[in-house]
């Protein structure tokens, strides 16, 4: 699962045991794992944010949205999920006034 966007269907973790980026690109929101964080110095944080603002397009230039594609859902369920905490619900929430 993508730490930024929920994004369920990466095709390998993005981060190897020792916590070291993978250098894969989340078709959703665009991060690169590696890369946007370590290289460039973006938090998760400040990526879904942008992310957010932009109104949450899909990234993936070569890869097509999976039918049903539902950035909100993707949100709620990391949220959920546990795996990185998302600080502000109005996060989530701002998304459904726009």
């Amino acid at each position: 699962m993508c730490p930024v966007c929920g994004f369920d269907g990466l095709d390998e973790p993005p981060y190897s045991p020792a916590g070291y980026g993978l250098f894969e690109i989340c078709p959703s929101c665009g991060f690169q794992y590696g890369v946007s964080d370590d290289n460039n110095g973006i938090s998760f944080h400040e990526w879904r944010e942008d992310w957010i603002d932009q109104g949450m397009p899909w990234s993936s230039k070569g890869i097509p949205a999976p039918k049903g594609w539902n950035p909100e859902a993707q949100l709620l369920e990391l949220r959920n999920s546990g795996i990185h905490n998302i600080v502000s619900e109005s996060l989530i929430n701002d998304t459904k006034e726009d």
